[in-house]
């Protein structure tokens, strides 16, 4: 058996947290849904300060904040778990059968030890190594959270490979001290006619998606949301210019406040750019906003990014093209402009775009964009034309829902970790 320990972890919020086991045939860096649902498990139990430890058949140290132990008989290639498959496929439990149970028993004892939580990834539903679901049942210890993702009995691929009685029907009977959960309501559907057990007793807690690893942040990206708690936003508009008056950012204040009021949604305004640096007015521009801000109640709303930090915070070119790509939308209510690049840089990544209506986004966004006249439609004008691409937007639609609700923090922080505390 190999193992890693990591360094010791902080208890979380000053409370004393249980350390928690994540059990399966293979762990990462195995390539996997399983596999990337247990890494991202892992690293953000550890992130809240949870000591976590992995235990799998095949894999190796992914993460220094994760223990890991790895034995092949925890796994399904093994050759003792492939002849004991053998047998069993044909219907044969024999002494190595039994013997095998035991010796997994006793590695399995040892690798829990500490552990007051196991979650159990396909164990007790899948025959891939019926001596590890064995032993896995004769353990009084620790409270063990069964993650369904795939359900031997119910796939017509493995029919052939089951039969009834022992250890099969391990397989379709609920465990004592286990909460089932699974990854969809199709398979909780299934589990539940499998299992014999109300539905609304397996919660569907599904896979996610890492935001800043799959769009490859920055480490300024990542800082800001961090800071600003940008994926928590409802919509997000980005304003990139830098703060002088052509600009016209005051008007962007009073559409994102009445697009707030309207919505009644978290609605923000990120403002990219620095004072301009030919007039010299334009850094009191900056103070003239900031007390507009401040006016209109959208201190947590409006984001300034050169007055965010000190020194202030100009984004490079990967951190713009990553605020491109988290926007909702592009606003840009210029008073005057030559061309207007922004609105090429929303398109390569169709970010909606609102602007203004001056003949150079005329000719580079055509009838492609939101319209509006900068001089003389009212803020309220604006936010209803922008509220209502929004509320017609299917596409906007599924982008806020997965960022709300698909998220892995989210998930861990509001759906996995609840579960830690049930029957304490």
């Amino acid at each position: 058996m190999t193992m890693n320990s990591p360094p010791p972890l902080s208890a979380h919020l000053g409370k004393s947290l249980p350390r928690i086991a994540i059990l399966h045939y293979a762990s990462p860096p195995g390539i996997g849904g399983v596999e990337s649902t247990m890494a991202h498990h892992a690293q953000g139990l550890a992130n809240l300060g949870y000591p976590v430890r992995v235990i799998s058949g095949a894999g190796e140290s992914f993460n220094p904040n994760v223990e890991t132990i790895i034995h092949p008989l925890f796994g399904s290639r093994d050759p003792r778990i492939l002849a004991v498959k053998h047998e069993l496929d044909q219907g044969i439990t024999s002494g190595t059968f039994d013997a095998l149970v035991n010796d997994i028993e006793a590695l399995l004892r040892q690798a829990l030890d500490g552990c007051e939580v196991c979650i159990v990834h396909n164990i007790h539903t899948m025959n891939k190594n019926l001596a590890l679901t064995a032993a896995l049942h004769r353990l009084s210890g620790p409270r063990m959270i069964a993650w369904c993702n795939d359900l031997a009995w119910t796939n017509p691929l493995y029919h052939d490979e089951l039969r009834g009685g022992y250890p099969w029907t391990l397989l379709s009977q609920a465990w004592p001290n286990t909460r089932y959960v699974t990854i969809s309501q199709s398979r909780q559907t299934e589990l539940a006619a499998l299992l014999q057990i109300p539905i609304e007793a397996i919660p569907v807690l599904t896979p996610g998606i890492d935001v800043a690893q799959f769009l490859n942040w920055t480490p300024t990206t990542r800082f800001l949301e961090a800071k600003l708690a940008l994926l928590d936003a409802d919509k997000l508009l980005l304003l990139p210019a830098r703060l002088t008056r052509r600009k016209n950012i005051g008007l962007a204040l009073h559409v994102i406040a009445e697009l707030r009021r309207v919505s009644g949604e978290d609605s923000r305004l990120i403002v990219t750019g620095p004072p301009g640096p030919h007039n010299p007015a334009n850094p009191g521009y900056l103070g003239e906003l900031l007390g507009l801000r401040k006016a209109l109640g959208l201190e947590n709303a409006a984001h300034f990014l050169y007055d965010l930090t000190e020194p202030p915070l100009i984004p490079d070119d990967p951190t713009m093209s990553n605020l491109y790509q988290l926007a909702d939308g592009l606003f840009f209510p210029s008073l005057q402009e030559g061309f207007g690049i922004p609105i090429l840089e929303a398109g390569i990544v169709g970010l909606p775009v609102f602007c203004s209506d001056l003949p150079p986004f005329r000719e580079s966004g055509h009838e492609d964009v939101v319209f509006f006249d900068p001089e003389h439609d009212q803020p309220e004008r604006i936010a209803a034309l922008i509220y209502a691409y929004f509320s017609d937007n299917p596409r906007q639609r599924l982008k806020g829902r997965v960022r709300h609700h698909y998220r892995w923090d989210v998930i861990i922080r509001q759906q996995l970790v609840p579960l830690f505390e049930e029957n304490e």
